[in-house]
């Protein structure tokens, strides 16, 4: 069964920022819909196979890898914990999944 996908409120945040900057930089939406678009598809994809993701330590945070794109999630007993979408062109330094 699928769990529900559930977004934090700094992740969504990223990920508006994320998908405003390519909007801006490229002068259309088409991208960033696009993009939207595959990162909420891929989501789906981890709602039913959640384990496709690697742990990245001991706080249960895994990783799955879409594109340029590193999703960081939880996994609790009836939902994904989407804790940030990170663009991997960004500077490494910015990441932080503690804040």
């Amino acid at each position: 069964m699928a769990k529900r996908i559930v977004w934090t409120e700094k992740a969504d945040l990223i990920f508006t920022k994320i998908l405003k900057f390519y909007i801006d930089r490229n002068s259309s939406k088409e991208y960033s819909r696009k993009l939207n678009k595959e990162i909420r598809v891929y989501l789906e994809i981890l709602a039913k196979q959640p384990f496709i993701g690697r742990k990245v330590n001991d706080d249960d945070i895994h990783v799955a890898i879409k594109g340029h794109f590193k999703i960081f999630y939880q996994i609790e007993s009836d939902k994904i914990v989407v804790l940030l979408v990170w663009d991997c062109r960004q500077k490494p330094e910015s990441l932080n999944l503690k804040s």
